[in-house]
């Protein structure tokens, strides 16, 4: 079970994708609030999208059980943000008698603000648009993983992910 990890833009589900060519199975909140809502989540209500992102986790929740049950390799497309929430994740899936694999790929805000101007300008799943105002607020909230058993991975000229 791999767990993505990391600011948006980078690099995460460009990363995820290519796990999935692979045969991973990838699990995305993202993908689940595009297909409700056919937009980009930047232009929901912030308690709308709160609502539909709990409920997107709560339903890919029960399909990573189903997937660890079936011991399918997975990669949860989240940005893990919180050591709290990466610590339950960690747990659950331990308590499933699987093994995790945390994957970090750390950027600063610059080459973010790059990737990011170039991912705002498409329209769809894995592009939701991200201001600079929300990337500070991300980044000033982001807890890296130090120390956690994580792999760091930089991305040199990735794109948006």
């Amino acid at each position: 079970m791999v767990m993505m990890c990391g600011l948006p833009g980078s690099g995460k589900s460009t990363y995820a994708r290519a796990l999935e060519r692979r045969g991973y199975v990838r699990l995305s909140i993202d993908e689940v609030v595009w297909v409700w809502t056919g937009r980009d989540a930047a232009e929901l209500d912030p308690a709308e999208y709160e609502h539909l992102r709990s409920t997107a986790e709560q339903r890919l929740w029960g399909d990573l059980v189903r997937l660890m049950k079936a011991r399918v390799p997975t990669v949860i497309d989240y940005s893990f943000w919180n050591r709290g929430t990466r610590d339950q994740y960690k747990t659950a899936i331990e308590r499933h008698g699987c093994r995790w694999e945390l994957v970090f790929l750390p950027a600063d805000l610059a080459t973010l603000r790059r990737r990011l101007a170039i991912r705002n300008q498409r329209n769809d799943a894995n592009s939701v648009t991200v201001s600079d105002e929300l990337l500070a607020c991300y980044s000033a909230n982001f807890q890296e993983p130090v120390g956690e058993g994580e792999r760091v991975i930089f991305q040199l000229g990735v794109q948006a992910d």
